[in-house]
């Protein structure tokens, strides 16, 4: 690991990145350039004394994740992800494997969806970026523990989650997550992490068990969708996915035709959303707290 390599680069990585370009205000009494070090250490989910040890060259060796995290944070692109991979003594992701950095590109058209819900997902279901509203809608991704950000765990294994779906709703959507998954697989058979979550799933949901030996494959696309919301109500959206050029990831857009009911909760939503985000409605990336 090279610290001080490391410490420059994050360093010019910051002050070069506008806070507008995460989503949050320029704010005036900005004396210098690019976003301050505590909102890098929000963004990537770390305390704002780990970020600043590592730019003064004398923090511990970051794990694999939260260089993910930063990688995400500072908006990088593949190849400076790599570099900074190996700047902190660890191989980059692998090029032909589905990997968690959402391109800047990505969560540059993120930030700019301000009235709606929408958020980046992997294909093996991983909630990688959310914006303020999708957060208000569906939780705080970033706030769960890894192992709890990924929409079919959390589907077919807390009851918290399936009550946000109308019950008539619910055999249909578990039809849909399983057979997304199990068409995901086909195309990676070699991906060790889905392959995990996969097992996990057919042994602690029945549900999911039996709907896997269906062998039913789907990816999910567009559609009409119902959310139970425990302050707003029912939403009635209208689903919008749109896949990465490699469609290993996705970006989910949810809307509702104006003047309709579910327009009306979710500028509702969206008021809720700003209030308790404390911003400007921008996107974070999902950060790993592991480290």
């Amino acid at each position: 690991m090279d610290r001080t390599e490391l410490a420059d680069f994050l360093r010019r990585c910051r002050t070069r990145l506008a806070p507008a370009a995460v989503g949050l205000p320029e704010g005036p009494r900005r004396r210098t350039p690019g976003l301050r070090r505590e909102e890098v250490a929000q963004l990537a989910g770390m305390s704002v004394d780990y970020y600043t040890r590592l730019e003064q060259a004398r923090g511990p060796r970051p794990s694999r994740q939260m260089l993910g995290a930063l990688a995400r944070a500072l908006r990088l692109t593949d190849d400076e992800r790599d570099h900074l991979f190996r700047l902190a003594g660890e191989e980059p992701p692998p090029q032909h494997e589905a990997t968690d950095h959402v391109r800047p590109g990505l969560l540059l058209i993120l930030d700019r969806l301000t009235e709606n819900p929408a958020m980046v997902v992997s294909d093996r279901g991983d909630v990688l970026a959310q914006n303020a509203m999708a957060k208000a809608m569906h939780g705080d991704y970033a706030s769960r523990p890894a192992a709890e950000r990924n929409i079919p765990w959390r589907f077919f294994t807390d009851p918290a989650t399936i009550a946000g779906f109308p019950p008539e709703d619910r055999p249909e959507l578990a039809r849909a997550q399983a057979a997304d998954l199990r068409a995901t697989l086909a195309k990676r058979p070699d991906d060790a992490r889905l392959a995990a979550l996969v097992r996990r799933l057919r042994e602690v949901s029945t549900e999911f068990a039996e709907l896997w030996e269906q062998h039913e494959v789907g990816v999910r696309r567009s559609s009409a969708k119902r959310f139970v919301h425990p302050v707003v109500g029912l939403l009635e959206v209208d689903c919008e996915v749109l896949l990465s050029p490699a469609h290993d990831q996705r970006l989910v857009l949810y809307t509702a035709p104006p003047g309709s009911d579910t327009a009306q909760r979710l500028e509702l939503l969206r008021v809720i959303g700003l209030q308790d985000m404390g911003v400007d409605g921008g996107a974070n990336p999902i950060p790993d707290r592991s480290a």
